[in-house]
């Protein structure tokens, strides 16, 4: 083992290769040869003197060696970044590099934050990423972000989180639709309706299906759909009921009403995570930074739950 020989230059392929997860689309990012992307693994993988990834159906997998080098090179050109955004702050301007991912519903809302910060910070170049939340996961996993929005957050012994805006979810029908014209509509009444449902992966889906099992009852009937928009559509053709996030309703939604069911709307909150593992580049604190002095400003106020603060101080505090 030589880890003399390791150089920045092989930590940052190495990353690239990690991160697209094939020498191919790694060699395209860099602009590079394939050979010359594979010759530059042999050569981190002799430095290391331990394999640094193992091959599975065709994928690269990471060993228990290679996920730690990950870490490490992770950490090294995360700080070099961070020189670089500290550089151009000694220059006076306000520049750098973050990204978020957001679950799917989030889009609805996140937005009104994003834009306002955006005009705020013009040089600050922020990457976004939109999926649901088994895709969040995964980015989560891999590290690919540096600020992540979750309804149902991962384990916390691996990130720093925050509330920030509450989600509560309810019940749709179409307006013609006879629960409609009811001042109250029983759990069971809707169990007997078709169900217009996300992907297994979708966090609304997952709270609504925990809830359920804590009342004791389970839905029969449903129809999964693509996006929150395409339920929306559905349920005012008259395909089913649903339950979505009350921020993906429209202030005005024709053909579509709220139900009355007992035991909702069903709370949950919208998370800021960061990793506990990552150094915080300067643009995504600054960021949070915005975001704990704007949300009021930017975001409904019978929604708020500014816990921001909270997160700042933990990740100062995991800096120090």
């Amino acid at each position: 083992m030589n880890l003399r020989h390791l150089t920045f230059r092989l930590l940052e392929v190495y990353v690239t290769v990690v991160r697209t997860g094939s020498v191919t689309a790694a060699a395209q990012q860099l602009h590079l040869t394939q050979p010359t992307v594979s010759q530059q693994l042999k050569r981190l993988a002799e430095a290391v003197a331990e394999p640094l990834f193992v091959s599975r159906g065709g994928r690269l997998e990471l060993t228990d060696s290679g996920r730690e080098l990950y870490r490490t090179a992770l950490d090294v050109t995360g700080r070099f970044e961070d020189f670089q955004d500290y550089l151009a702050e000694l220059k006076g301007g306000q520049k750098g590099r973050f990204s978020i991912a957001l679950v799917n519903t989030a889009q609805y809302v996140l937005p009104k934050l994003l834009g306002p910060y955006s005009q705020a910070f013009p040089e600050v170049e922020m990457t976004v990423e939109i999926g649901n939340r088994q895709q969040l996961l995964e980015r989560f996993e891999r590290q690919l972000d540096d600020i992540y929005v979750f309804s149902h957050p991962p384990s916390l012994e691996q990130a720093h989180v925050a509330r920030f805006l509450r989600n509560p979810l309810v019940v749709i029908a179409p307006e013609q639709h006879p629960l409609a014209h009811k001042q109250e509509v029983e759990l069971d009444d809707i169990l007997q309706e078709r169900l217009l449902l996300r992907e297994p992966g979708s966090a609304t889906r997952m709270l609504f299906e925990s809830w359920l099992q804590g009342q004791g009852a389970q839905w029969f009937n449903g129809m999964q759909m693509a996006s929150n928009g395409a339920i929306r559509v559905g349920v005012a053709a008259g395909m089913g009921l649903a339950v979505v996030s009350r921020h993906v309703l429209p202030e005005v939604h024709p053909g579509i009403v709220i139900l009355p069911v007992k035991g909702f709307p069903i709370e949950s909150h919208w998370h800021f995570i960061v990793r506990r593992d990552r150094r915080l580049p300067y643009a995504a604190r600054s960021f949070l930074e915005y975001a704990a002095g704007e949300l009021d400003q930017c975001l409904p106020a019978e929604y708020l739950c500014n816990e921001v603060s909270t997160l700042l101080n933990q990740t100062t505090e995991a800096m120090a």
